[in-house]
């Protein structure tokens, strides 16, 4: 499955990456981003991917990146563009999806760790120090909008951010972390109604401070609809669940953040090379 993954992949990027932006470089993004991404695959750093020995025979013609030139290379903005085309070439198109799910996952490090760009909090049942993915997804698994900061980033926050990226009308399903004011106000304003639990249960009120017409409108949805197309909606949340699963299930996932990445630039490559493998992954699956 990996060798088709990879086969993919590179057949995908070299038709989107065959001019050279400059000349002065001997190899092209498409050719660093190869190397990269095979890194990726194997769970192995860069500097193992720059030696020809670990290419399987056939896979790569000609001479390769050394590994400086590779972790140069990648901090390009033409290099970023051309991963973010990639990951977006690959996916699925499944039209304008309704109804979008918003959640985060965590990404831990050693406690003992040098990185001065990870932040400490709170993980699943725990604190932790490291990074957090924050991704919207619709119920198919396809990745609409995602983000890497720093492990005590608010998810609110992150939310408010990436709901910009999303197309108007339908509704954006969340848990209680995101039962905040300003969330609700910045997707209303995409003409989008997020829908969560309370943040504190039922039985605790909201208070007597302003309150956004969307966060009212989805306390009426959850808890005064009587034909239950309130708690229809909160079981599609799970597929979220199922798209952060399959994500790091497989050897080749976004199981663990590895020791040799450290630092939010390298977390940030690393993580968008793995989402480039869970959609040639999804892709070839849905080819079948």
């Amino acid at each position: 499955m990996e060798r088709s993954i990879f086969l993919h992949i590179r057949r995908t990027l070299r038709t989107l990456g065959k001019r050279r932006i400059n000349r002065r470089f001997t190899f092209t993004d498409a050719a660093i981003l190869e190397v990269y991404l095979f890194a990726a695959l194997c769970e192995r750093p860069v500097s193992w991917a720059c030696d020809p020995q670990h290419w399987p025979r056939g896979f790569r013609r000609g001479p390769l990146p050394s590994a400086s030139a590779v972790s140069r290379r990648m901090r390009t903005p033409s290099v970023d563009r051309l991963l973010e085309r990639l990951r977006r070439k690959l996916e699925s198109h499944d039209g304008h999806q309704v109804v979008a799910i918003v959640d985060g996952k965590a990404l831990p490090i050693g406690p003992h760790s040098h990185d001065k760009q990870s932040g400490y909090g709170r993980a699943a049942s725990s604190k932790a120090r490291g990074y957090k993915l924050h991704a919207i997804t619709t119920i198919a698994g396809r990745v609409l909008a995602w983000r890497v900061t720093p492990m005590q980033t608010s998810e609110g926050v992150m939310a408010r951010r990436m709901v910009r990226e999303l197309a108007h009308d339908g509704y954006l399903l969340g848990d209680a972390n995101y039962d905040l004011n300003k969330p609700f106000d910045a997707a209303l304003d995409r003409e989008i109604q997020l829908v969560t639990p309370r943040r504190y249960g039922r039985k605790c009120g909201l208070g007597h401070c302003r309150h956004s017409p969307a966060r009212l409108r989805s306390k009426e949805i959850l808890e005064e609809d009587v034909t239950g197309f309130g708690r229809g909606l909160m079981r599609s949340r799970w597929s979220v669940e199922r798209f952060f699963g399959t994500l790091s299930s497989h050897a080749t996932g976004l199981s663990h953040l590895p020791h040799w990445i450290r630092s939010w630039r390298r977390v940030h490559n690393w993580v968008r090379a793995k989402l480039v493998i869970y959609a040639a992954r999804f892709a070839l699956k849905a080819a079948k």
